[in-house]
């Protein structure tokens, strides 16, 4: 077991994140049966090797980056707000799109694309975790606020909203939770969450009197509507992902002989969830919302740990994001939610959103290895003494 010295950092995130990657190869394998028929001629070992591969190399990224020292990041972040904003507006205008919205940006010669969202996200809750920690005395008035937290966050999340609007208000909730962490009053929180219920209120009556007034407008009403329905004509994916949770029972039909898969066009991403309870049962999918748990446990621990105001910050403003998008995910396959478009972080098939995925795991490993670090010297200065 010398190979796992290597491994700095919490062990037992380490051992969340090999399980849910193991998981989301076995399952991915799976629901991809459709998809190989499409387009591969059914062989559906291309894309299993290409979502394994996407996979290492997001584990071998985790890897390089919890060896890099957390603090280095808080000077990343200062730059890349400003790069990550014309980057945003870019996207927005000369993206790659894919039905109606522009969210992907394709890198030159790779053949790949990846989506800007998932770059500013990670620069937006590093970047609100420096704030708060070298203006935490400069807070106590709402203008201030405004000044060095809203104006960023807004910034970044109006940007993001036409083409990914859940996207964009995932990431102002993480903010907020971060604020609320990082002991911004309580009552400047509650006037920005009334300014947002306001905002909701007049786009939601935009929406419903004018969907073409914004570009994706007809698609929130049209989405809104169906889920208010809740008929299976009209929530065709949900009725679908329910039918895979009813027949999966508590111990599942077994790796691969899912059916539901034939009728989910989103089984290996949106709705992936749903597939791993049809084909390894509800136990499975408790086991895993149980998993994701320990994840924000985990972070909330290294933010106790943490000797450093901006690591232990950023460790759970990145452990809550991820998190809460998967809960996201699992509400949205059991239809709680409208459908919204966000995969399964770790599991759902994806192309470099798994690497930022991986980023965001290796910066929390980075702050958690600090810790240990300082521990470790801590017990060797005592027993010198």
């Amino acid at each position: 077991m010398k190979q796992l010295s290597y491994l700095k950092g919490d062990r037992v995130i380490w051992a969340i994140v090999f399980l849910l990657s193991l998981l989301s190869i076995l399952v991915v394998y799976s629901s991809v049966v459709t998809l190989a028929n499409k387009f591969k001629q059914g062989n559906a070992e291309v894309f299993l090797i290409k979502h394994a591969f996407l996979i290492m190399c997001g584990l071998l990224i985790m890897y390089f980056v919890h060896k890099l020292k957390y603090t280095l990041f808080s000077r990343a972040a200062q730059i890349g707000i400003f790069l990550v904003i014309p980057l945003l507006l870019f996207t927005l205008l000369k993206g790659v799109s894919a039905g109606e919205a522009s969210r992907w940006i394709e890198i030159p010669g790779l053949g790949l694309s990846f989506q800007s969202s998932d770059l500013a996200k990670i620069i937006l809750l590093i970047f609100v975790a420096r704030t708060l920690t070298i203006r935490q005395g400069q807070l106590d008035d709402f203008k201030s606020v405004i000044k060095y937290l809203l104006v960023p966050i807004g910034i970044i999340c109006a940007l993001i909203l036409p083409a990914n609007f859940s996207t964009a208000a995932l990431l102002f909730m993480n903010c907020l939770f971060l604020m609320f962490v990082g002991r911004v009053k309580i009552k400047f929180i509650l006037y920005i969450l009334g300014a947002c219920v306001g905002f909701a209120l007049i786009l939601g009556v935009i929406i419903y009197q004018f969907p073409d007034l914004m570009r994706r407008g007809a698609t929130w009403k049209a989405r809104i509507e169906n889920f208010s329905k809740g008929d299976a004509s009209s929530n065709y994916q949900s009725e679908q992902a329910k039918i895979a949770i009813a027949t999966g029972g508590i111990i599942g039909k077994g790796p691969g002989n899912s059916t539901q898969r034939a009728f989910l066009p989103q089984a290996h991403n949106d709705f992936i969830y749903a597939i791993i309870i049809e084909e390894y049962g509800l136990f499975t999918g408790f086991a895993m919302i149980f998993l994701y748990m320990i994840l924000l446990f985990r972070g909330i621990r290294i933010l106790r740990d943490s000797e450093k105001t901006f690591g232990g910050l950023m460790a759970v403003g990145l452990s809550f994001s991820l998190v809460f998008q998967a809960l996201i995910n699992m509400a949205v396959a059991v239809n709680l939610f409208p459908v919204t478009g966000q995969p399964l972080p770790l599991v759902s098939m994806g192309g470099t959103s798994i690497w930022f995925t991986c980023i965001a795991i290796g910066i929390i490993l980075s702050v958690s290895k600090s810790n240990e670090d300082s521990k470790e010297k801590e017990t060797t200065e005592v027993i010198t003494e």
